[in-house]
């Protein structure tokens, strides 16, 4: 006998990255935290928190956090849907419309494995299509399978790559159901498809606090929409997503742009350095928009090394599944941490030379 409903027995469940305690003496870069603290303005909150914030109900719409979105980013304020986490939103997003065989969630192949998991638990039916080798997105092919809800993680992860804007309007304009942009990593490429939401009532832009503002421990991420579609998915959100501690913090440090801006160019310049020394070490890296690269190792496996790194107190991410089992994903860390990953690389690759 299973306790469970067979959509949820059947399926396996999100499988996140190592999380070592805190204080842990281990380079954690196998997540895509940002290395840099948060805001001062964010952390000083902590600091002057009133006991009536945790005895009350927080405003289940987190009404000072949209405002401050809307100031940074220009959008009005009702135009905003936060979550405990854009994985939140995803959620949200999934059991408002999909639903079985016949309102799919559709996908272009590699990309975040939670939508998957979220849509077997709806369940919904996913129809997944693969990238081809330069990562163009397959306009026909996710117009024909016409989801209920269709995902384009832009910048992408794993591969860094970031989906042009002409051909995010195309999409927009072909797909009947919701196009759900996800910009986790968006605060360290080059644009935005922000401008989409004002022109197509199918567009949401999905955002984190979790990267470019050093608050993945906060969980607090928002949808910009329409309000048309706004509708149907605040009726989904739980009444009490978002708590009042990390409404306070999540404000703050949406107001303190110029931090998070100057944050976000240090972990631009970092990545352009590693990709350069991981290419003199023999790796293949693609051109990444994340704070991550996406790393082939050339003469040794990649399970070897991210095991023979695990050992030395290294921690990068490596997916055991096809097309990315001889590839590690290896988040951007300071100056520091990217120099010892590249000279430990360096003794692994001597060690194997002399086995």
């Amino acid at each position: 006998m299973s306790y469970f409903r067979p959509a949820i027995a059947a399926m396996k469940g999100y499988i996140p990255g190592e999380q070592p305690k805190p204080g842990t003496q281990i380079i954690k870069l196998n997540t895509n935290e940002n290395p840099y603290p948060p805001s001062p303005k964010a952390l000083e909150v902590l600091h002057h928190l009133d006991s009536e914030w945790l005895r009350r109900y927080p405003d289940p719409f987190a009404r000072d956090f949209c405002q401050a979105v809307s100031e940074a980013l220009g959008v009005p304020a009702d135009w905003i849907i936060v979550g405990n986490g854009s994985d939140d939103i995803l959620n949200v997003l999934v059991r408002a419309c999909g639903e079985g065989r016949d309102r799919t969630i559709v996908y272009p192949t590699p990309t975040y494995v939670l939508y998957r998991t979220l849509s077997a638990m709806q369940p919904a039916e996913v129809v997944e299509i693969p990238y081809s080798s330069d990562f163009k997105l397959p306009i026909d092919d996710l117009v024909a399978a016409n989801g209920a809800v269709t995902f384009i993680a832009s910048p992408n992860s794993p591969s860094g790559h970031v989906v042009p804007l002409d051909d995010l309007h195309e999409l927009a304009r072909r797909l009947q159901g919701v196009l759900a942009i996800d910009e986790a990593y968006v605060d360290f490429a080059d644009y935005s498809a922000l401008p989409l939401v004002s022109q197509y009532e199918n567009v949401i832009v999905l955002r984190t606090l979790s990267k470019g503002y050093s608050l993945a421990g906060l969980r607090m991420g928002f949808g910009i929409a329409n309000p048309a579609l706004l509708e149907g998915l605040f009726k989904v959100k739980d009444s009490y997503n978002i708590d009042a501690i990390a409404t306070l913090v999540g404000t703050a440090a949406m107001r303190d742009q110029a931090y998070k801006e100057a944050c976000a160019q240090k972990v631009k310049t970092s990545r352009a350095k590693l990709t350069v020394d991981l290419k003199n070490l023999g790796f293949t890296v693609g051109e990444s928009h994340g704070n991550f690269v996406l790393a082939t190792p050339l003469s040794q496996k990649a399970e070897d090394l991210y095991l023979g790194l695990k050992d030395r107190g290294i921690l990068v991410r490596y997916f055991n599944q096809p097309g990315l089992d001889d590839k590690l994903r290896i988040t951007v860390g300071t100056e520091a941490q990217n120099q010892r990953l590249i000279e430990t690389l360096l003794n692994l690759e001597s060690a194997s030379r002399h086995l």
